[in-house]
């Protein structure tokens, strides 16, 4: 059983060592990390196309490549490792990954990238920022992997891939209430852009934090955690609004009778 490692807050972070060091002496599991040099946070699902990219090794055996979560995972599987995993975790993130979060999400980018290729996948976050009781999340980590690590073998192995997004509070672990499967619940629009003047006088922006939430009814991750449990949603990356394609069909078909007619009336 192979399993693949990244993250989006860089290859020393300590998120992604302590899940490194929950998983590696898993029975019969080998585990590898490829992971963005420096932090790639909020990078989504990009890659790079119009510059190199390069992998290093750190003296702890972790590969390091100076590009986005997406790049690391993708190199890793069209060529780096040399083999498939069975397996792609990323995390674990400084900070929540919930709600309009994932969209966002360079932690949930890297796994979802080991999903488009057909690979299971799963995105590790705490909810609060500052790494407290780090220990507890790769312990939490470590529980879900092994419960999942024999659907993951050869003979039990499912067809279809699977890409999970769990978010951890930052809780002792006997404070931690256990899992609960949840929905994505919403934010609020960010907070205002931050507009500073830089030493040349030219006016400089920073993007404002995130928004509180929105919707954190029963059933969301902002609701399960806020409770002590550990969330995990099933994502999918189909992003067709499948509802409102009938909505549109009478418009494309408007359209289709008058295919050249833009709009402007004869002089």
């Amino acid at each position: 059983m192979k399993i693949l490692i990244s993250n989006d807050d860089g290859y020393q972070a300590p998120g992604i060592v302590a899940l490194y060091e929950a998983l590696r002496d898993l029975s019969g599991v080998e585990v590898e990390v490829v992971a963005p040099e420096h932090n790639n946070s909020a990078k989504s699902n990009a890659l790079t196309l119009h510059s190199p990219l390069y992998v290093h090794q750190s003296s702890n055996g972790f590969r390091y490549v100076n590009g986005t979560p997406a790049d690391c995972v993708h190199i890793a599987l069209t060529g780096l490792l040399g083999y498939r995993p069975d397996l792609v975790v990323s995390g674990i993130n400084n900070g929540a990954n919930m709600g309009d979060d994932t969209i966002y999400s360079g932690t949930v980018g890297a796994a979802m990238e080991g999903y488009l290729f057909g690979i299971p996948a799963i995105a590790f976050s705490q909810t609060e920022k500052g790494w407290a009781h780090l220990d507890a999340a790769a312990s939490k980590a470590r529980q879900l992997v092994l419960q999942l690590l024999p659907s993951l073998s050869g003979t039990s192995r499912s067809h279809e891939p699977w890409l999970l997004n769990v978010n951890i509070p930052n809780r002792p672990v006997n404070d931690i209430q256990g899992f609960k499967v949840a929905r994505l619940g919403r934010r609020h629009a960010a907070e205002q852009v931050i507009a500073q003047t830089n030493p040349r006088g030219e006016t400089m922006y920073w993007i404002g934090s995130a928004g509180p939430a929105k919707d954190d009814a029963e059933g969301t991750d902002f609701h399960a955690t806020a409770q002590g449990y550990a969330s995990i949603t099933p994502l999918q990356v189909d992003l067709t609004d499948h509802d409102r394609l009938p909505y549109w069909a009478p418009v494309a078909a408007q359209l289709s009778q008058h295919p050249t007619d833009t709009g402007r009336e004869s002089a």
